[in-house]
């Protein structure tokens, strides 16, 4: 197995990356999206030197590790944790979809570690675990953070409040209506402006 995947390696290192014909040309055309070249003419058809490879055999992989990673393991696509107890550990590793939220990221994760299954896009299981969860503390920290922020500004409109109700109960009534003759000549004066 070892041997075939050296192999393969060895032929994929040597295979031309394929571009669609006149994809330069046409911003429509997706340079990746390979179709054979069909014109009577054209130079990359015949094969010409110093045009675009086209598709040949002797590029593919050996039958035995066609489709197989790197490390000799069937990939299985991983949504839930349902998913991962049909894997076999000996000869298919799991590939978490990008679709999964990380809650459940890292649930399927500790299950892996128990099972001893290999996550393939995932580098250092345990590295992981411990980033997400500083991130969670962080996140915790924040909130409690606005929480008790938002707390004593309501607090402090309370306060304000209160000391203005008092003011206003403290005032006599003869600042009241000295007041309120202030606030009419002010209104008076903007009306003759």
């Amino acid at each position: 197995m070892k041997e075939k995947l050296e192999l393969r390696k060895k032929i994929k290192s040597k295979k031309p990356t394929y571009l669609r014909e006149d994809h330069h040309k046409k911003k429509a055309v997706n340079k990746n999206s390979w179709r054979g070249p069909r014109g009577l003419h054209s130079k990359m058809r015949h094969g010409f030197q110093g045009h675009r490879a086209t598709l040949e055999v002797g590029y593919g992989s050996p039958a035995e590790v066609k489709h197989l990673h790197k490390s000799g393991l069937m990939p299985v696509l991983v949504c839930n944790l349902t998913d991962l107890s049909g894997i076999d550990k000996t000869k298919q590793a799991a590939i978490i979809s990008a679709k999964v939220g990380t809650r459940k990221k890292v649930e399927i994760v500790k299950k892996a570690k128990e099972l001893a299954i290999k996550v393939i896009n995932i580098k250092d299981v345990d590295a992981y675990l411990n980033t997400v969860q500083e991130s969670l503390k962080k996140k915790q920290t924040a909130k409690e953070k606005t929480a008790k922020e938002k707390e004593t500004k309501q607090k402090e409109k309370e306060k304000k409040a209160e000391e203005k109700k008092k003011k206003e109960a403290k005032e006599s009534p003869e600042d009241a209506k000295k007041k309120q003759t202030k606030e009419l000549e002010k209104v008076l004066t903007k009306r003759e402006q």
